[in-house]
C-alpha cells in the first residue's frame, strides 16, 4: 500500500490496494503465539523509528535483497490498520529500494478470505509476509503450508498459530491493565463498569483479561457486561453502547477495546443523553485524543500503541531473517503509555 498514491477512506475495503506480486494476487481490502511465542516473558521494548533501526537489522548479512512484503491486515476500515500498512510499505522500501513489491489487502476478519490471501502470498514467491491474523487458531494450517514452501511469515498486533518467525505486538495485557487501573482509581474502587468487547483475536481477548485481572481486586466493582462484540468499529461501538444503555440505567465507566469503538460509545451517550460515566479506549488514535482533550467529553483516557512502530519491526525482523539472522526472542512486545486528559496536552497519541 502505497498511501502517497492512494487515498484512504472507510468505505473502501474490499478492493486490492497495490499492485499484484507477479500478476496473480488479488483479495479483499482490531492489535502471541508460534508454538512458543504466547506467553508473556517476551522482551518488552521500544520500537525505534526507521531512521534509529535495532542494531540486528544493522549487522544483517545483506547476502539476499528483499524483493516483496505482503502484509493481511484484519479491516482497513480502521486507521489503526492504514498506518499500519503505511508503515509495512515504506520500511519495505527503505530496506529493499523502490523496486520492493508491496501488498496490502484486508480480510475483512474473514478467516477463509485471509487463507486465500496468504496463498497468494506463497505462490508468488513473497520473500515476508506480515499477517494480522483474522483467527489466531484457524489461520495455523495455511500458515504452515507457507512455512513449509519457504516463506517467512511475520505476526504483527495480534498472535498466530502455525510456526511463525517472529510475533511483534502491543503488550496487550498492559494496555488492559493500565486502562482498567485508572479506571479502579477514579471510580475509587466502586461502580458499575461495562466492558465493550470485540473481536475474539487475541490482542483483544488479551486486553479484556488484563483488565479483568485489575478489577478483580475491587469486590465493590461490578461487571455488568463483558461479551458484546462492536467489531473494534465505531459504528459497532455505537450499536453496543445503545443496547448497553437502555439495558443498564447506571453506568459508572466503559473500557472498551479500541478507541473505534470507545469513540462509538461516546457517540450513544451523547445520542441518549448520558453523562453519568467516563470511557476509557486502546490505541492513541487521533480521534480519540481529540476526544479526550474535549474537558466536556466523557472520553478520559486511551492506552496508547504504536502501530507504525510495530509495523516497520515487523518488516525489519522479516529482512533480518531473510538473511540468515533471527531474533534472539521471537516475540517482541511494545510496552504502551496511558493518555488522560490530565497529560493530553504533552503526550501525542500515534499520527
Amino acid at each position: 500500500m502505497n498511501v502517497k498514491k492512494i487515498a484512504f477512506t472507510s468505505g473502501v475495503t474490499r478492493s486490492v490496494i497495490a499492485a499484484s506480486l507477479l500478476g496473480i494476487i488479488s483479495g479483499s481490502l482490531i492489535g502471541c503465539t508460534n508454538g512458543s511465542p504466547d506467553d508473556n516473558t517476551a522482551t518488552n521494548t521500544d520500537t525505534k523509528p526507521a531512521t534509529n533501526i535495532s542494531a540486528e537489522t544493522k549487522t544483517a548479512t545483506g547476502n539476499r535483497k528483499l524483493r516483496s512484503v505482503a502484509f493481511t491486515v484484519g479491516d482497513l476500515s480502521n486507521p489503526f490498520f492504514v498506518v499500519m500498512g503505511q508503515a509495512v510499505e515504506a520500511e519495505a522500501k527503505r530496506i529493499g529500494g523502490k523496486d520492493v513489491n508491496v501488498i496490502i489487502a484486508s480480510s475483512a476478519y474473514d478467516l477463509n478470505q485471509q487463507a486465500n490471501q496468504i496463498e497468494n502470498f506463497t505462490a508468488a514467491n513473497t520473500d515476508i509476509i506480515v499477517l494480522n491474523a483474522a483467527d489466531k487458531s484457524g489461520i495455523k494450517p495455511i500458515v504452515e503450508k507457507a512455512k513449509l514452501a519457504g516463506r517467512i511469515v511475520i505476526a504483527v498486533d495480534t498472535g498466530a498459530e502455525g510456526g511463525v518467525d517472529a510475533t511483534i505486538t502491543t503488550n496487550n495485557i498492559q494496555a488492559g491493565e493500565v486502562s482498567c487501573k485508572y479506571i479502579a482509581d477514579r471510580l475509587k474502587g466502586k461502580g458499575n463498569v461495562v466492558i465493550v468487547n470485540g473481536p475474539p483475536v487475541d490482542s483483544v481477548i488479551q486486553r479484556v483479561s488484563g483488565c479483568e485481572s485489575v478489577l478483580s481486586k475491587y469486590p465493590d466493582i461490578k461487571i455488568l457486561s463483558k461479551n458484546q462484540n462492536a467489531d473494534g468499529s465505531r459504528d459497532g461501538g455505537l450499536r453496543v453502547m445503545t443496547d448497553l444503555l437502555t439495558t443498564f440505567p447506571k453506568i459508572d465507566a466503559v473500557f472498551a477495546i479500541n478507541d473505534p469503538s470507545g469513540v462509538g460509545a461516546e457517540l450513544a451517550a451523547n445520542q441518549a443523553k448520558r453523562k453519568d460515566f467516563f470511557i476509557v479506549g486502546v490505541d492513541g488514535a487521533p480521534e480519540a485524543i481529540t476526544a479526550i482533550a474535549n474537558k466536556d467529553g466523557l472520553y478520559a483516557a486511551t492506552a496508547t500503541q504504536n502501530p507504525r512502530g510495530m509495523a516497520q519491526k515487523a518488516v525489519q525482523v522479516g529482512n533480518d531473517i531473510l538473511n540468515g539472522k533471527k531474533p534472539a526472542n521471537p516475540t517482541i512486545l511494545i510496552p504502551v503509555k496511558l493518555i488522560t486528559k490530565d497529560n493530553v496536552s504533552t503526550e501525542k497519541g500515534w499520527e
